[in-house]
């Protein structure tokens, strides 16, 4: 029923009138030293490419990277122990999985969900008229690589892991009341890149209000001191030519529209009616920095506009 053709955020295969189940696969290098939060943040990360279709995981099967004989076998321990705690949270189960040595640990999960046919959210259903909701902030890749380098303490990227290690599964749940006519979520291609993956799938344009976006703490002060991020770059290129900028911003504040997310947030096209009580409904649900960020315009050709 989904496939790669709108870079959707998982596949989803039929299995009978009432039954479709959802295949994804994600793994990270450690974004942070500690590795139970590792574990956690790969785990959630994974995860939440089958909340962005709507459905409920069911399975995981871990995928592990580790050089055994460099680092500690209890580090291993750790990350596993964080990973199948997210799993379990989801309701899900661990199933096993498989490991190879490698010089550089990494570590994610394949994940199966289960989604009622008619109920699965994809990426290309954004309307005119509707509004795009973001569940967490921005700015996770660009404080992970201050925190490598010695810019950020990490009592500063500590007090933000809960948040980024959070599932997106109450989110989903506090969204099914709401009519979703699009969904995905923030990860490594960056707000702009997503936006305009919807844009693109969904024939439209989308204005996104730069006042409105939440950020994490710090992201923008670590950009001004001449922090960022690998992926910055292919990010902006990757949407060069189909996106404007309709206001003056640092270029600090520029570079965070770039910014690499891990385990980031739902983006939720949802009617502009709708769009303020969906946002407080979140919060409720504990998504406490959930925010309307954006309208879906018609017009072609499909592109973003940042004001």
């Amino acid at each position: 029923m989904v496939g790669f053709e709108t870079s959707d955020d998982a596949a989803v295969y039929r299995l009978s009138g009432d039954t479709a189940v959802i295949s994804t696969v994600d793994f990270i290098t450690p974004p942070v030293d500690d590795p139970y939060w590792f574990g956690q943040i790969a785990a959630a990360n994974s995860l939440s490419d089958v909340y962005a279709m709507g459905g409920r995981p069911i399975l995981a099967l871990n995928l592990v990277m580790y050089p055994s004989q460099a680092l500690d076998m209890g580090l291993l321990k750790e990350i596993l122990r964080g990973g199948n705690d997210k799993v379990v949270e989801a309701g899900a189960c661990m199933a096993g999985g498989h490991s190879v040595d490698d010089n550089e640990p990494k570590y994610g999960l394949a994940v199966t969900g289960v989604v009622h046919p008619g109920h699965i959210w994809t990426n290309a259903g954004a309307r005119p008229g509707d509004a795009l909701v973001l569940t967490k902030p921005l700015g996770t890749g660009v404080l992970f690589n201050a925190n490598r380098s010695g810019k950020l303490p990490y009592r500063d990227l500590e007090a933000i892991l809960p948040e980024i290690a959070a599932l997106n599964g109450p989110a989903l749940e506090a969204a099914r009341r709401f009519d979703v006519h699009a969904a995905t979520d923030i990860t490594g291609f960056g707000l702009l890149g997503h936006c305009l993956e919807m844009a693109r799938a969904s024939a439209t344009r989308i204005h996104v209000s730069y006042r409105s976006l939440p950020f994490h703490p710090h992201a923008a002060a670590m950009y001004r001191r001449g922090e960022a991020t690998g992926s910055n770059p292919a990010n902006r290129k990757a949407v060069e030519g189909s996106w404007e900028l309709q206001s003056n911003l640092g270029a600090a504040e520029e570079e965070l529209l770039f910014d690499p997310q891990t385990s980031g947030g739902l983006l939720l096209s949802v009617p502009g009616s709708q769009a303020d009580e969906l946002v407080r409904s979140l919060r409720a649900a504990g998504a406490v920095s959930a925010a309307r960020i954006a309208e879906v315009l018609a017009g072609e050709p499909a592109s973003v506009s940042v004001g």
